[in-house]
């Protein structure tokens, strides 16, 4: 089954393709962004070789869901749903340009995503790992219903925290 397209009330969530390759390495070698999905700037070589694995080892066997995050004709963002290590279940992650942040877009993202997750994937719930520090998406996750779960501390003493919501799939209420 291909990567279905996502989209919500301003954003639009597509497959990559080949041409996305530079808006891709853009966003994910910017400081601030790397700064908050936890990680030291990764070499462009390096993220060109991950993003041709999207292309040719991810959407071929479905490995996980992602897209590119597209706000009109402009590339904002990156989000996948993915199974995640920490915990049997999966993990929503968005990262956004930062001159896209403040303006209720991560949101509206985080939310187009649990709506897949509920609806398309059937599950009953999700995670997300959020940077200690990061306190603007900790109040948005707070205020979408995330919950904490646990601290996970990294090999370089950095907090993690791991968040999960119920999710249900749209028109019902979410478990309690």
């Amino acid at each position: 089954m291909p990567m279905p397209v996502l989209r919500t009330e301003r954003l639009e969530f597509l497959p990559y393709r080949p041409e996305h390759e530079d808006a891709f390495v853009a966003l994910l070698r910017d400081e601030e962004v790397c700064r908050w999905m936890g990680q030291d700037r990764v070499p462009e070589e390096d993220i060109r070789r991950i993003f041709r694995a999207i292309l040719t080892d991810v959407y071929p066997t479905r490995l996980f869901d992602v897209w590119g995050v597209w706000h009109g004709q402009e590339h904002i963002g990156h989000a996948e749903v993915k199974r995640t290590g920490n915990v049997d279940g999966h993990e929503l992650v968005v990262a956004l340009a930062p001159g896209h942040w403040g303006k209720g877009l991560g949101t509206e993202a985080v939310r187009g995503l649990i709506r897949h997750a509920a609806d398309n994937l059937g599950l009953e719930k999700v995670y997300g790992m959020v940077g200690a520090e990061n306190t603007a998406s900790l109040a948005m996750s707070r205020r979408l219903g995330f919950v904490p779960v646990r601290d996970v501390v990294g090999d370089d003493g950095t907090t993690t925290r791991m968040l999960m919501l119920p999710t249900a799939p749209s028109g019902q209420d979410a478990p309690a």
